[in-house]
């Protein structure tokens, strides 16, 4: 009898920092080659004063030419800065960690996640990502540092925690409770193209209201549902020790050897809440305050320059869309500060700064990450090739003759697919609108809607896209609390937690549009 052995063949894992730096040496070879064919991709914008439709041709930039290698090593440094998500997140964590150092996020959690139910605190996530995007991509900075935190507190896996929170903000991206920045970039864009029909036509800002306000509620009840029944069971419980066994070791001192002084520190812990909480009020207050226009020295955060509250508020030059960041860390700051001094926890300032080591400890691979993303993303873009794509979708759209509920499905399924390769929205809509607009008005739907479709096939995709900056801080994040630190978990790995969300919130999406309709 022969002996058979197996040969197991050890697998080989590529780091997310290698893979963008694959993916940029790709695109700089790729623009190469596709300039020397001559990619290129027409496309119709609409001519504010003729109110007539222009075309425009767009091709690929090569970037290992002079002027694109002059471009790469120019503006590593400039793109690195500029990158949205760096800013955003260091100033959420300067927030963040003087609320944990202080105690006041675990006193919080504790008191309000530690026996809330699964699916509760799943909605609650779900349910505050999908209506951060209210403002900018705040929800990435925020929510998923403290959806880690909080869901070892309940005593549930971080890495749950951490895609719980990206799901949210970005297959959720574009829907709120109220209208935001997205509705005031995207409606010049639509009233344009819908003037091609109709040359009275408007979109008011709050058209789509009731809409969104309905979906950010459904989605959360669809998404709670997802995550519980099909990504939670696969990524299983956390194994760190330096997690779990602590919070089980406190629970076990606070039941068998810390009796006798569990009153007193209950009271401390009360009284620093209350402080907090007083202090967070306070601090609310204030920055109601900066955005209430026609009271003596307010609406320091409005753009005055403007005609309509909204575009005060949400405008291109809006201080308070600008820094907002900056005011949730001065939240995060002023309640931690208040809590450290209610309950007792901080006795000087290198008490706060020690504490918040912590914190930043584990955040240069991410920054490298960054730095590296940062790089790929600005030099895609700058190539073309993401808006060439987008010009080819809008075309399909524009030579098929679809009409109805074919139409519509077509809409947001090219909007997809063109959201892969360019995130902004507003780009992908000034291409879009000229012809999606006009050809859903002459299947008498209105033009504010339209803007819905936009949304959907935003959302649809959003989350599967490493060209979206969000994308790294979430990759960023799932290694941090990686139980397994000799073997990274790669993109296609933090894609395939994506997979059930991104299959079922699809069909969500356009069931939920057909159905408004």
């Amino acid at each position: 009898m022969k002996d058979k052995r197996k040969l197991k063949l050890k697998k080989f894992y590529f780091h997310p920092i290698t893979v963008f730096l694959f993916l940029t040496v790709i695109v700089v070879f790729l623009s190469a080659i596709l300039s020397a064919f001559e990619m290129q991709g027409t496309y119709n914008t609409v001519n504010e004063v003729t109110n007539e439709l222009e075309s425009v041709l767009i091709s690929v930039e090569n970037m290992l030419n002079f002027d694109g290698m002059k471009y790469i090593f120019s503006n590593a440094l400039r793109n690195f800065i500029s990158f949205a998500p760096l800013g955003m997140l260091l100033l959420a964590l300067i927030g963040i960690s003087v609320a944990k150092a202080t105690g006041f996020i675990d006193a919080f959690g504790n008191r309000h996640f530690l026996k809330m139910r699964k699916r509760n605190l799943t909605f609650v996530v779900l349910f505050l990502a999908t209506f951060s995007s209210l403002i900018n991509e705040v929800g990435y900075s925020f929510l998923i540092p403290l959806a880690a935190i909080f869901y070892i507190m309940n005593n549930r896996n971080p890495l749950l925690g951490i895609i719980t929170a990206f799901c949210g903000v970005s297959f959720g991206y574009g829907v709120s409770l109220f209208v935001g920045s997205m509705e005031v970039g995207l409606i010049p864009y639509t009233e344009s193209a819908a003037h091609l029909i109709d040359e009275t036509a408007h979109v008011s800002l709050t058209s789509n209201l009731y809409i969104i306000i309905a979906f950010t509620i459904l989605l959360s009840i669809v998404g709670t549902f997802i995550i519980e029944k099909f990504i939670a069971p696969k990524i299983g419980k956390y194994r760190d020790k330096d997690n779990f066994e602590r919070t089980e070791e406190l629970l076990l001192m606070n039941e068998e050897e810390l009796e006798q002084t569990k009153i007193a520190e209950e009271k401390k812990e009360k009284r620093g809440l209350r402080f907090a909480y007083i202090t967070g009020i306070i601090i609310v207050i204030a920055f109601i305050y900066m955005i209430v226009p026609g009271l003596p020295n307010s609406g320091m955060l409005l753009d005055m320059s403007e005609n309509t509250y909204l575009n005060q508020l949400f405008g291109s030059n809006s201080y308070f869309q600008d820094g907002f960041t900056y005011m949730m860390c001065l939240f995060f700051l002023g309640m931690g500060l208040a809590y450290g001094v209610g309950a007792k926890t901080i006795k000087n300032d290198k008490d706060i700064i020690n504490g918040c080591k912590s914190t930043f400890a584990d955040l240069g691979e991410l920054f490298i990450l960054i730095f590296v993303a940062s790089q790929f993303i600005s030099i895609f873009r700058n190539t073309n090739i993401g808006t060439i794509i987008t010009c080819w979708c809008a075309n399909v759209i524009q030579n098929l003759s679809f009409s109805g509920i074919p139409l519509l499905i077509l809409v947001i399924v090219m909007i997809g697919v063109s959201n892969i390769f360019s995130t902004t929205p507003t780009l992908k809509w000034s291409i879009f609108a000229p012809v999606v607009v006009p050809a859903l008005m002459q299947a008498n739907i209105s033009p504010a809607f339209s803007q819905m479709l936009l949304r959907a096939g935003d959302s649809i995709t959003n989350g599967i896209t490493p060209l979206l900056a969000g994308f790294v801080i979430y990759i960023g994040y799932l290694n941090i609390y990686n139980p397994k630190k000799n073997k990274p978990i790669t993109i296609h790995e933090s894609i395939q937690f994506l997979v059930p969300y991104f299959a079922f919130i699809s069909l969500a999406w356009i069931l939920l549009i057909l159905g408004w309709i």
